[in-house]
């Protein structure tokens, strides 16, 4: 049984895609390259400089998975504009996840802009309306 834990980018409001998952695992290989780089300058041990090298190739192809992702929840946005905003919004997975076991996003702790923060130019974005948490409905423990 594997019990590995999956950081979750919490933003309220949306629900992320895996294009930002990958965006990240791209910056942080980049960061990694740079550091083995800036290591081998120092000093001059070709291990450091063979690892970036390695690293440099994860990256390319990191990157190209994100391209991919990115590709495909575009398509879903110009294909399916009401659905695109359906998982955004968090109330259904994007098609290209894991649909099992999906819960709703929590939605019992978002906050109005207009109202809660005074944004004007917000007031066509109002959230207040909407209906209870679907994902207490469910069962599920609010997040945060």
């Amino acid at each position: 049984m594997n019990n590995d834990a999956v950081w979750v980018r919490g933003v309220t409001g949306v629900q992320m895609h895996h294009t930002t998952d990958l965006q990240d695992a791209v910056r942080f290989l980049g960061n990694a390259v740079m550091a083995l780089r800036a290591a081998h300058v120092r000093t001059g041990d070709e291990r450091y400089s063979g690892l970036a090298d390695q690293l440099r190739a994860v990256t390319a192809e990191t990157r190209g998975l994100e391209s991919q992702a990115r590709t495909s929840m575009q398509d879903l946005h110009v294909a399916d504009p009401e659905m695109f905003l359906r998982c955004r919004d968090g109330e259904e997975p994007w098609p290209d996840e894991i649909q099992a076991g999906f819960i709703p996003r929590h939605t019992c702790r978002d906050q109005c802009l207009y109202h809660d923060h005074g944004v004007l130019n917000a007031i066509t974005q109002c959230t207040c309306g909407r209906p209870p948490c679907r994902a207490c409905a469910i069962g599920g423990a609010p997040v945060g």
